[in-house]
């Protein structure tokens, strides 16, 4: 076929039968367009094979996937259990459940059920919130960038912030904490030197300029070796000398003690504030395990500020992240979270029994499926993700495929583009999918992802 003979973008319009099609006209149009542009760079030696009803063909299959959602479950295989790019915390079935019929047609969001008058998006968690972390008052907004940002703005906005060196964090996307200080209108004032900071440091640059002192617990990365950071309990001494605000920002968000479940230690938010801290601000789906959020808990005084600042409004949240809060927050227990947690399920679940899934999995795939992908059982180590404990790697269990009849990235991509994507890892040469983030209900699709791809190699 030549240029010349490609369909126009009319004739393949006329051909579709719009009853069946389940999108707007004008994003299929847009699609036929598109594919139609990407035939024509291919050239006449690229369609040389391939005829006018074959393109047409094709066109109609990209528009047959597009009535699909286009954020699509995948099977987690990266060992990364809040991991960014597949949307941090992973929600359970039965938490999406819980509020499925609540937020059918309308919900009662900023409604007062017994007095009929209008209410407060935010009184849905916040007095769950407060119980959990022991905070005189709190407030939820969409991440915990706009946390920081929000506080910095309501508290400091024309006045210094002081902030040591070392805790000048990136956050990620080149997301960093000293272009968050200068977008909320305070001026960063840094103090020590990125490995030590002292008491003294943070005295001598308090003014009549200052507006607040901000700490940044670096929860994605630590400095080791010749190091000192201020401990907290002494910033609020002298924060309260001073009159001015103490706000911690601890990123990940820990409401309980992990080290009593096998995990690295992570300070813990109810913690920090009975040191008499401020506000302290942390993200909704780290290790809290539920939608992306931010929350800020603290003295009403400060939090009764931040809620009437107008940025509030360009921040809050909506009907549907409430929701998943608020189910998300009645998961807590005193030690703990309940099994509705999936996040915490996953980051608890041990390499024995990890292990065995994997092992499991490989006993249920034919022998020369087996062979032929090199499929073997590997003990793995991995990082929670998000920043979230980063000291220490989490002990898991991996398959290792060592195929000589396929290369690695080959096989990553057949993977993904199973009917239910899969995403894995390279290392040395070799494919790799952990189980630390694979759902146990999702060991018999591995099993059968790896039967259908065997059998293709």
């Amino acid at each position: 076929m030549k240029l010349c003979d490609l369909p126009s973008v009319n004739s393949i319009i006329e051909s579709i039968n719009w009853e069946e099609i389940q999108i707007p006209r004008a994003y299929v149009i847009t699609i036929i367009r598109d594919q139609l542009s990407r035939f024509r760079k291919e050239g006449e030696e690229g369609l040389k094979s391939i005829t006018s009803e074959e393109v047409v063909e094709s066109i109609n299959d990209t528009i047959e996937k597009m009535k699909k959602p286009n954020i699509k479950q995948v099977i987690n295989g990266t060992g990364i259990v809040l991991h960014t790019g597949l949307g941090r915390a992973p929600i359970s079935k039965s938490i999406l459940q819980n509020i499925v019929s609540e937020l059918e047609g309308y919900a009662s969001l900023e409604l007062d059920l017994t007095t009929g008058k209008r209410g407060e998006r935010n009184v849905h968690i916040s007095s769950l919130l407060s119980s959990i972390t022991n905070a005189d008052a709190s407030l939820i907004v969409n991440n915990n960038a706009a946390a920081v940002l929000l506080s910095l703005n309501s508290l400091a906005d024309g006045k210094e912030v002081i902030v040591s060196r070392g805790q000048l964090v990136e956050i990620g996307g080149s997301f960093r904490m000293p272009d968050v200080i200068k977008k909320s209108g305070a001026t960063l004032v840094e103090v020590g030197t990125t490995n030590r900071t002292h008491f003294k440091d943070y005295q001598s640059a308090i003014s009549e300029k200052s507006g607040a002192i901000l700490f940044v617990h670096t929860s994605n990365y630590r400095v080791t070796g010749f190091t000192k950071e201020v401990p907290i309990f002494e910033l609020t001494d002298l924060a309260k000398k001073h009159r001015i605000p103490l706000i911690v920002d601890l990123g990940s968000g820990a409401l309980f003690n992990f080290e009593k479940v096998g995990l690295p230690h992570e300070p813990q938010v109810s913690e920090i504030l009975k040191y008499g801290v401020d506000l302290v601000t942390f993200s909704g789906d780290k290790l809290l395990g539920g939608p992306q959020a931010g929350l800020i808990c603290g003295k009403k005084r400060w939090i009764r500020i931040i809620h009437n600042n107008p940025l509030y409004r360009a921040m809050r949240c909506d009907k549907i992240t409430i929701s998943l809060m608020e189910q998300t927050l009645k998961t807590f227990r005193d030690e703990g979270f309940s099994e509705e947690n999936l996040s915490n399920v996953l980051l608890q679940t041990g390499r024995k029994t990890l292990r065995k899934r994997a092992q499991r999995v490989v006993q249920n795939v034919p022998d020369e499926v087996v062979e032929k992908l090199g499929l073997s059982v590997v003990d793995s180590e991995v990082e929670a993700g998000s920043g979230s404990l980063p000291t220490e790697l989490i002990e898991s269990s991996a398959l290792q495929f060592d195929c000589k009849h396929i290369k690695p990235t080959e096989l990553s991509k057949r993977f993904r583009q199973w009917r239910i994507p899969i995403i894995g890892y390279i290392s040395v040469n070799r494919f790799y999918i952990d189980l630390k983030g694979v759902l146990p209900k999702q060991d018999k699709l591995l099993k059968k992802a790896i039967c259908d791809i065997g059998e293709d190699v």
